[in-house]
């Protein structure tokens, strides 16, 4: 079932068992599915998310990761708000595409690429612009893999009083954190990341009293979140338009698998073992990464291209014919290449990984 790993940020490698759900028809209307996979997955979300539950709740909207983070934002920031976005990276820059398509009132503090959100910034940019109402940033930025310090950005965003969307959308389930502890307000991810199902929806963690006041905001029918919530609630686990039902089985049984490992802890040390193989691995091989550790996720690594002339589709091309596909760059200033450290592989795999890599000519 696996020609190939997928090391990529998502869609990831996924277990056979993950697949093999899939090759179950559902109906939409039948508690079998609402009640049983679409409700207590939400349930189980919440667990992942927070010891404190029962001050939020969980969203499901069709589509990828960035319908929903559009979702969050054209359904929380109203005529009389003003969101701060904070990037170093393209989806920090893509939550300023969707402001400027809603024409929404928001200032934008750009960072490099290679440098974390800087919280003294934030700080005096928040100390003296007081109409700010909402912040928002990216947790795991997967343009480098740079990790952004959610714990601090978070204290200080609440600090001023703001509320807080943050895109976790290449770390929860693979990064301990808990909504609650930070002050969330929105948490956003999608089904085919570090919980490791398959592409088709994404999820909102709202806090209950601020998901409230996105009624009647939304400037979308598909993506008011305060009406596919009502409708979930008050349907029990029914989505407003057909849902995904393959990919919501999928997803169910990925979150089964995720407790079995031992929970977000546990995932993340294999993922940290992960990367912590590679990253040595291509070193000794001559290769360095764009990132220093200190900033680093281990969600997935970026490389400079080794000398001058590579040729990353040769390069690309002879791993995937030995069964590992990798990830082009996306920085403009640097010439990489990335490979991700998530989804169901394991420390044997960039084992394996590494050898081929030394075999290979570049």
């Amino acid at each position: 079932m696996r020609p190939y790993l997928l090391l990529t940020p998502g869609p990831l490698t996924t277990s056979d068992s993950v697949k093999e759900t899939m090759m179950t028809d559902w109906c939409t209307w039948d508690e079998d599915y609402n009640l049983h996979i679409v409700q207590e997955l939400r349930k189980e979300l919440l667990g992942i998310a927070t010891k404190t539950p029962e001050e939020y709740t969980t969203v499901l909207l069709q589509g990828s990761g960035t319908y929903c983070v559009e979702a969050v934002i054209g359904a929380t920031i109203g005529k009389n708000n003003k969101l701060l976005i904070c990037s170093n990276g393209a989806y920090g820059d893509r939550m300023g595409n969707i402001a400027e398509y809603y024409h929404l009132d928001y200032d934008m503090l750009a960072f490099e690429e290679t440098e974390q959100v800087s919280v003294e910034y934030v700080d005096d940019y928040l100390s003296n612009n007081s109409d700010i109402t909402h912040v928002a940033f990216v947790h795991c930025e997967t343009t480098t893999g740079i990790l952004n310090p959610i714990k601090e950005l978070s204290h200080v965003v609440k600090m001023h009083g703001k509320k807080l969307i943050v895109d976790c959308m290449s770390s929860f389930g693979g990064i301990p954190l808990d909504v609650h502890e930070l002050g969330i307000d929105f948490l956003i991810s999608s089904s085919n990341k570090c919980i490791q199902g398959v592409p088709g929806f994404g999820f909102i963690i709202a806090r209950r009293s601020e998901l409230m006041h996105c009624k009647g905001v939304a400037r979308s029918l598909s993506l008011d979140i305060y009406d596919q919530w009502e409708t979930m609630e008050k349907g029990n686990g029914k989505w407003r338009f057909t849902s995904p039902t393959h990919v919501v089985r999928a997803f169910k049984q990925a979150l089964t698998e995720l407790i079995a490992e031992g929970g977000v802890e546990a995932r993340y040390a294999r993922y940290c073992e992960n990367h912590r193989i590679l990253v040595d691995g291509m070193r000794s091989l001559g290769f360095k990464t764009l990132l220093e550790d200190a900033i680093q996720s281990p969600i997935i690594t970026s490389f400079l291209y080794p000398k001058a002339g590579f040729d990353f589709k040769s390069f690309y091309m002879a791993l995937k014919s030995k069964g590992f596909v990798i990830y082009p760059g996306k920085i403009s200033k640097a010439d990489t290449f990335r490979i991700g450290n998530i989804g169901d592989v394991y420390p044997e795999d960039f084992k394996r990984l590494v050898e081929t890599v030394k075999e290979t000519e570049y």
